[in-house]
């Protein structure tokens, strides 16, 4: 018990470690200093809905347009999300209040909306979408103040805030839109410590807008674009009707507000989640589980395999008498080459592709250089690391081919270069050509569609053949034992024994261990939260790897124990268990938390999804299949064969 205790410590201390990597982080860009009436760009990322997972850019609805539109020139990773960064007519000095300000070039002259733009704003206030913009490269938040269930005496003193990311384009009551039109940025900023000589330096560290709904009869506007808002309790809020033509005002305000927050620390606010209690108790849970159930299996397997080695290795003349039985019976036969063995030597060198490229995203995002501050950052890191890791996955699968008796290197090759990346590519040019049907942002342009081509075949592919030529050059793995020249019969196998059954049983310890973590991811992706947890993310990636390998280690020791030598296969799908789990989830998922009733968000969710199932299954796959193997070896090396 006390040793237990004593590894519980262990696990809390390097929680803690790693929940301090949490906080910190290496800002994508270095700090913008202003002075008082500087100008502070507000620029517009897209518009955003959880319920049709379509984002479209800034200026697909009416919004009031500056004298000249600039695009931001993107990375690969902000393309792919579908930001489209522009500039916006919001005139913003450092440090200068504005009461209120008329948008559009001309004063006191309301903007007036055709019957189709009001359709089309009616439309996307229906589907719930939030406008997303940025001041200084900080995003936008809407603070939401409630009321915690604490006793009343307490109510009246305490309220809880959360920030909502952007803000929403309007709210619908009854059958009636309405649209804010007015929006209130409050602006936080940090005084610089300077000498005395000098003239004070600022820096943003906070933006909030509250958005408002005001008729335009109630917003007196006049020649220089000054308007006065109405009071609070009198007015009307703007309405949108979608049959005819609508007149309005788009209107702003500008307030400053003196902030202790450091420019280092600026983004906790967009960061704090409300049930980090929830991930400190199911990560705890899930190491203990785990630690648990592998000590326990590590002891029965180690202490059976000594148990049947020691009986194998008894003297001969005892074993002339005694029928052999258990695993030893299929040492002729344990390392005869699987059907297609070129298929799966390219699917596990994808899996070890994207093993190394899962591990170095994760690591470096968890020492915090791929903040949410450097927008895109983490995704075009995923692409470029998947093409580079091309050779490790050619190595180990030009390697594991030769072992299997392959000759046709060159084919193998292009067959670990193409099947797995095909099949992605495949399914994501299917459902963009759904996103361009509805002239979303999120469609991937064309330009960015060739150039990720090009990478595939004119850095990947190469890497892969270079890794493959080496590693099928290289020595074979050599197994401990020979392979008969006829293949011994299989016994009839127990119910248990079905692939399916075991696919099942293998996926349930891994699954659990990184159930918790899925549901943050999933609501990172799917309603456009922040995820930035590596460091919790990372042991999870290390409890996945030590549970996967168990469970194979113990499914095919059972599977040898039952005279069934065909191992290779089934233990690549068995380990892969937890990825059917993962798709059960997401269907769980869609339809507990969120809306999404259209025919194309949904074909979008689940196209992802099975793009999601199919590489986790790689990964757990190729864990499991190489965690078996060496398995293998060992316990046979360890038996004296004749």
């Amino acid at each position: 018990f006390s040793f237990l205790q004593e590894r519980l410590r262990h696990v809390l201390g390097l929680l803690l470690l790693l929940h301090s990597t949490n906080s910190f982080y290496v800002p994508g860009v270095a700090p913008i200093n202003f002075h008082r009436n500087d100008p502070v760009e507000i620029k517009a990322v897209k518009l955003t809905s959880s319920r049709t997972q379509l984002p479209y850019e800034y200026y697909s609805l009416p919004f009031c347009q500056p004298s000249k539109i600039t695009y931001k020139a993107e990375n690969l990773g902000e393309v792919l999300r579908g930001d489209r960064i522009v500039n916006t007519p919001f005139q913003v000095s450092m440090n200068v209040e504005k009461k209120c300000e008329v948008l559009c070039n001309f004063p006191n002259k309301p903007v007036t909306l055709t019957v189709e733009q009001s359709k089309l704003i009616a439309e996307r206030i229906r589907e719930d979408y939030y406008v997303h913009l940025i001041a200084d490269n900080l995003p936008v938040a809407t603070r939401l103040e409630f009321y915690s269930n604490r006793e009343e005496e307490e109510k009246k003193k305490e309220k809880d805030v959360q920030f909502e990311h952007g803000y929403r384009l309007g709210f619908m009551d009854g059958n009636k839109f309405y649209l804010h039109n007015h929006l209130s940025f409050i602006l936080y900023y940090h005084r610089e410590d300077v000498e005395e000589s000098q003239e004070h330096t600022y820096r943003v560290v906070r933006f909030e807008v509250i958005p408002q709904s005001i008729k335009l009869e109630d917003l007196k506007a006049d020649e220089k674009s000054m308007c006065t808002l109405p009071e609070a309790t009198g007015s009307a809020p703007q309405e949108i009707d979608p049959t005819k033509e609508n007149q309005l005002l788009f209107t702003y305000s500008v307030h400053w507000e003196e902030s202790d927050i450091k420019w280092a620390s600026r983004w906790d606010t967009y960061l704090t989640m409300s049930d980090v209690q929830i991930h400190w108790f199911s990560i705890i849970n899930s190491v203990v589980v785990v630690f648990f159930l592998s000590g326990i299996l590590s002891m029965i397997i180690i202490r059976t395999l000594r148990k049947d080695i020691a009986n194998y290795n008894k003297e001969d003349d005892i074993e002339d008498t005694m029928e052999e039985s258990g695993w030893k019976l299929v040492h002729g036969d344990v390392f005869r080459p699987p059907q297609y063995p070129m298929i799966l030597s390219s699917l596990l060198g994808s899996g070890i592709q994207l093993f190394c490229m899962i591990l170095i995203v994760i690591f470096v995002a968890m020492l915090g250089m791929l903040s949410p501050s450097s927008r895109g950052a983490l995704m075009t890191t995923a692409c470029f690391l998947f093409m580079f890791m091309g050779v490790f996955g050619g190595f180990f699968a030009g390697r594991l081919y030769r072992t299997l008796k392959g000759h046709r290197w060159k084919k193998g090759a292009f067959c670990t270069a193409t099947l797995y990346p095909g099949v992605v590519f495949g399914i994501c040019f299917v459902l963009n050509c759904f996103i361009w049907g509805k002239h979303s942002s999120g469609a991937v342009p064309f330009p960015t569609m060739v150039a990720l081509l090009c990478m595939w075949f004119g850095i990947s592919l190469p890497l892969v053949y270079l890794g493959y030529y080496f590693g099928f050059r290289k020595q074979p793995y050599d197994n401990p034992v020979r392979t008969n020249q006829i293949p011994r019969q299989i016994p009839e196998q127990r119910w248990y024994m079905n692939k399916f059954v075991g696919i099942l049983m293998a996926g349930i310890l891994p699954f659990g261990a990184m159930f918790i973590e899925l549901f943050f991811i999933f609501s990172a992706i799917w309603e456009n939260q922040f995820y930035y947890l590596f460091g919790f993310l990372f042991l999870v990636f290390i409890i996945l790897v030590v549970s996967c390998s168990q469970i194979s280690i113990v499914m095919v020791y059972f599977q040898l124990c039952a005279e069934d030598y065909r191992w290779w296969w089934r233990t690549f799908l068995v380990s892969g268990g937890s990825a059917f789990y993962v798709l059960i989830y997401a269907v769980f998922y869609f339809v507990n938390k969120l809306d999404i009733v259209e025919f194309i968000p949904s074909l979008l969710y689940f196209g992802y999804t099975a793009l999601m199932v199919l590489s986790f299954w790689l990964l757990t796959g190729t864990i499991g299949f190489y965690a078996a193997y060496m398995f293998v070896r060992k316990i046979y090396a360890a038996v004296k064969i004749d």
